[in-house]
Order: C-alpha cells, then sequence, then structure tokens
C-alpha cells in the first residue's frame, strides 16, 4: 500500500467558477472525508468562487497570457505551497506540473498528474517549435515522476501510455445522473453550442451553414475567436440568425440545454490533442436527452456506436448544414437519437465515474 495521505491540493491555472469536472473531482474527495482546496487564478471581473462544498485559493496575475503569465503564476503558487500543510498535490496539465514536483520533492509528498489535454499538441503550439519542446519536455517528467497519472479519455490514456511507457488511468468528465426530461417547445428549435470560442472548434463552418439553416444558433461562452466570430456574422449578413450568449455560468446552462434542439460539438483535426479529445459538452448534451452534431474522432465512433446519440459530421459547411437540417425536419430521427440520450445517460453518468476515480486513487495512496 502507498503512502498516507488525508489532504489534497489540486493546482489549476483557470478560472476555478467554470471549471466543471474540477468542480466534481474535489467535491469527491471533500464528500469522501479529505482535506481538500482547489487552487487557481481569478481574472478582473471574476464571478465569486462560492458554494462549491470546498475551500479555494485563487491568485490574480498582473500577466494575463503567454510566457509571463506562466512564470508568475507557477511563483506566486511555489510562494503560497511554501505555507501549506498537504500529504498529496494534485496537477492538473502542464502549467501546473513544475510546481508539483518540486513540492513533492522539497515535501517528500506524492503528487497526482492529471492531464486533460495533450498539451503538446493543441492548435496554439504545433507550429511554435520552441513552446511545442518546452511542454514535450514537462509531459515527459510528469508521467515519468508522478505517482499517479489520469486523463479524461482512452484514447489519450493509450497515445501518453505508447509515448511515457507507463499506466495511465481514465477518469471521464460526466453529469450526475438527472431524472428530468427534456422539454423542447416545437416553436423555438434552435442549435446551441457551448464552450470555448477558440481556434478548430468549427464555428467557422457552422457559422456559414445559417445560411441555409431556418433555426437561431445560440453560441454559449467566449475565446480567442470571439471578435473574429462576431465579425465573421455580421460580414455574412447572419446577425438576425446567430446569438452570442456571452460566458454563462455552469448553474445556467442544464437550463439553456435542456431546450435546445441539437447540440455541437464538431472540432476540426488540427492536431493530435484535438483528435484524440472527449468534450465535456458531449456528456452534457447527452445528459439533456439533446441529439447533437459529433466529430468524427476515435473516441466519439466508439461511444456513438454503443448509443447512437448524435450525427457523426465531417467539419464542412455542407455536412453541417445537411446534417442540421436532417435534425430539424425528422421528428423520427431526432426522437430516436433524444431516447438514445436518454438510455445512455443511465451508464454515462459522474455516480460511475466517481467510484472509479475513487477507487484508483486508494489502489496507489493509504487513507489516513
Amino acid at each position: 500500500m502507498g503512502r498516507q495521505v488525508s489532504s489534497i491540493v489540486f493546482t489549476v491555472t483557470n478560472d476555478l467558477v467554470t471549471d466543471q469536472r474540477m468542480h466534481r473531482i474535489v467535491g469527491a474527495f471533500a464528500e469522501a472525508g479529505y482535506r481538500v482546496k482547489l487552487v487557481g487564478r481569478e481574472w478582473q471581473g471574476s464571478a465569486p468562487a462560492s458554494g462549491l462544498g470546498f475551500p479555494v485559493k485563487r491568485f490574480r496575475c498582473l500577466f494575463n497570457k503567454g510566457k509571463l503569465f506562466y512564470l508568475e503564476y507557477n511563483l506566486r503558487l511555489m510562494c503560497w505551497l511554501l505555507f501549506q500543510s498537504f500529504d498529496c498535490l494534485w496537477a492538473v496539465d502542464c502549467d501546473t506540473a513544475w510546481p508539483a514536483r518540486l513540492f513533492s520533492l522539497i515535501r517528500r509528498k506524492p503528487w497526482v498528474f492529471d492531464a486533460h489535454e495533450l498539451f503538446s499538441r493543441v492548435p496554439e503550439v504545433i507550429d511554435r517549435k520552441r513552446v511545442q519542446r518546452i511542454w514535450q519536455l514537462t509531459e515527459k517528467m510528469a508521467f515519468s515522476r508522478a505517482d499517479l497519472c489520469i486523463t479524461v479519455g482512452p484514447a489519450l490514456a493509450g497515445w501518453f501510455e505508447t509515448a511515457y511507457g507507463r499506466k495511465v488511468e481514465v477518469v471521464r468528465n460526466m453529469p450526475p445522473v438527472s431524472g428530468g426530461l427534456p422539454y423542447r417547445p416545437e416553436t423555438d428549435r434552435f442549435i446551441l453550442y457551448q464552450g470555448a470560442l477558440n481556434k478548430g472548434r468549427g464555428l467557422e463552418n457552422l457559422i456559414k451553414a445559417m445560411h441555409a439553416v431556418n433555426a437561431r444558433l445560440l453560441l454559449a461562452g467566449e475565446g480567442d475567436l470571439s471578435s473574429q466570430l462576431r465579425q465573421l456574422v455580421v460580414d455574412e449578413g447572419l446577425s438576425e440568425r446567430v446569438v452570442f450568449l456571452g460566458k454563462l455560468p455552469p448553474s445556467a446552462l442544464p437550463e439553456l440545454t435542456s431546450r435546445a434542439w441539437i447540440g455541437y460539438n464538431v472540432s476540426e483535426p488540427m492536431g493530435l490533442s484535438y483528435q484524440l479529445s472527449l468534450n465535456n459538452k458531449f456528456f452534457d448534451y447527452v445528459h439533456a436527452g439533446l441529439p447533437s452534431l459529433i466529430n468524427p474522432f476515435e473516441e466519439y465512433v466508439k461511444l456513438n456506436a454503443d448509443y447512437e446519440v448524435g450525427l457523426l459530421t465531417e467539419p464542412n459547411v455542407e455536412t453541417i448544414s445537411r446534417n442540421l437540417q436532417l435534425l430539424l425536419n425528422d421528428n423520427e430521427v431526432h426522437l430516436r437519437l433524444s431516447q438514445n440520450c436518454i438510455k445512455a445517460r443511465e451508464m454515462w453518468n459522474w455516480e460511475h465515474e466517481k467510484e472509479h476515480l475513487l477507487t484508483i486513487f486508494h489502489k496507489v495512496f493509504k487513507r489516513v
């Protein structure tokens, strides 16, 4: 049996308020009786991180992106950790891995590496070879030195295991079971995209596809492409059809998703990280009984073969438009996929994943 653990510090670089995966993971350990704290950042104008059921620590940084941000955040994190008591560190992604490694040595404490994505292969770095090498070095260090490694899907786990030669556990980010059935007004069949408005998410072609689709498109989120996408809507003359909702609190998304007619989750193959991904929104749509347009990537093809919950869709304007029109106009197909979603959520839910999470943790660490 491994080292004893009763308190865990979880570290991320994002705004804690909207990180539902970490809410679920940290909440699971809190419910199991561990002393926990989630550490992240606070943007100017961030909503209060209250009502989560566990304590948090947030750093307000002078720099918000790039090398200076990562340097500043990691220095702040290390200074804070100097004065903290903990039995285990839980580092999320490469951008908090080095402080976890350092303090595991200084304090002789174990640490967990939680890879939410293939950090060295995201679209933002694949053409920046120096930056990519830094993240590759960090990944190699993390997978070789952490006491436990986990990730978000089987395809990513398989890639990491082949690349770094060690076991990587899978904990998927799924919503808890909801007993409610969706209510979808026949008079307002709108399409919903929820998530970051970033490069490679297929949003430009989705917007262009709306010329041939008699419905509204609602975009819930913000990101690097926010300004460009808003301008594209204006240039395409689609301002009456495409609505930007901005960044909504997690509590507002379930009700919105339950009223939508189609969900959208069609990324472009812009890097291995996207091609091996398993997005949160896929399961959010399923739990809302919402048929969706789905990435034709490995993870989604396998899941959709078990329960057909949507239409596998290539990220081009013609295919997106055709599949949107099919789900808008063919009530029989829409009903079948919606009913499959309801069946699938009985298997794809956080209750199952939480039990698996605690089981794999207790195999490695002894609970005090």
